[in-house]
């Protein structure tokens, strides 16, 4: 590391923003208390500004973290701690994911084996799977009321989680998460941001005459976001709604499906941050004043 810059931590995968679930949130409070000033980072960011890459061991891998860390100290981005309400949301907003995860991975194959399995078979299969079956919905509905219990009892998040709530669409699954990734509605600011960041943000792929590619999403995005986002744009197409007459009417014109989608959780993502700079709960009659 380099004298007189901020400890950099590299995160493993895909550029996305620090999750507080993950193992570095343990490291993260410890240098903190030791008031250091920390710059987190994504493996990938410090990848790709290196350029061509041969090699890699720990030694190599701290010499370009410390020169990725002198060459763009004039973007330097320190990190700085939740509140401990959003830490334990962002926690409890884990472990429910994960027993959804567990609930799926064991009813998943018993739905899908049942039409062409043994009867009797399929019947002991289920018994054996019930109980757990059973804890695992328990406990899933035991963290949500937590994680309600949290929201209800702290005023900024109450507020904030009921304008979210407001817009057509967006549950509160989603909107928990959506207050965990931007911290509140502190870290990401913009909606495009948070289209980019969720992966629903369409970008382009042209150079001169040659190179025509077709414009699409990036992979690089917090899947979890996205695929809340899609179910949302899913659940406002199915009922009576100006979003499902949009949707109509695009696929109608030729449209490709799943580009329509994708504008609609943009919309959905608009919304959000329209009703949180309004400070007021989704009004679809709303109509911006001029100044």
């Amino acid at each position: 590391m380099l004298e007189g810059t901020s400890p950099v931590l590299r995160r493993e995968g895909s550029r996305k923003a620090p999750d507080l679930s993950d193992y570095n949130a343990h490291l993260l409070e410890f240098l903190h208390k030791l008031r250091l000033p920390i710059w987190l980072e994504s493996s990938l960011q410090i990848k790709q500004a290196g350029g061509m890459q041969r090699g890699k061991n720990d030694t190599v891998d701290a010499f370009r973290i410390a020169e990725y860390a002198y060459r763009f100290r004039d973007q330097t981005r320190l990190w700085q701690p939740p509140r401990p309400v959003i830490q334990q949301l962002a926690f409890l907003s884990g472990a429910r994911q994960r027993l959804i995860q567990a609930y799926n991975l064991l009813a998943g194959p018993l739905a899908e084996q049942d039409s062409f399995i043994n009867p009797l078979l399929q019947k002991q299969l289920q018994r054996s799977s019930r109980k757990s079956l059973i804890a695992l919905k328990e406990e899933q509905k035991a963290i949500e009321q937590q994680i309600n219990g949290l929201i209800q009892n702290d005023g900024r998040l109450k507020e904030l989680f009921e304008w979210i709530v407001s817009v057509p669409g967006i549950g509160s699954t989603t909107a928990t998460e959506i207050i965990v990734v931007t911290n509140e509605m502190t870290t990401i600011t913009d909606p495009k941001q948070m289209a980019c960041h969720a992966g629903v943000a369409p970008f382009e792929y042209r150079s001169g005459t040659s190179i025509r590619g077709k414009t699409r999403v990036s992979h690089q995005a917090r899947k979890r976001l996205k695929a809340l986002f899609h179910l949302g744009a899913m659940s406002c197409i199915r009922k009576e709604g100006e979003l499902r007459t949009y949707y109509q009417r695009k696929v109608a014109e030729g449209k490709n499906k799943m580009l329509v989608l994708n504008a609609i959780r943009n919309k959905l993502i608009h919304r959000v941050y329209a009703v949180v700079r309004r400070k007021e709960k989704y009004d679809k009659t709303y109509v911006p004043t001029l100044a």
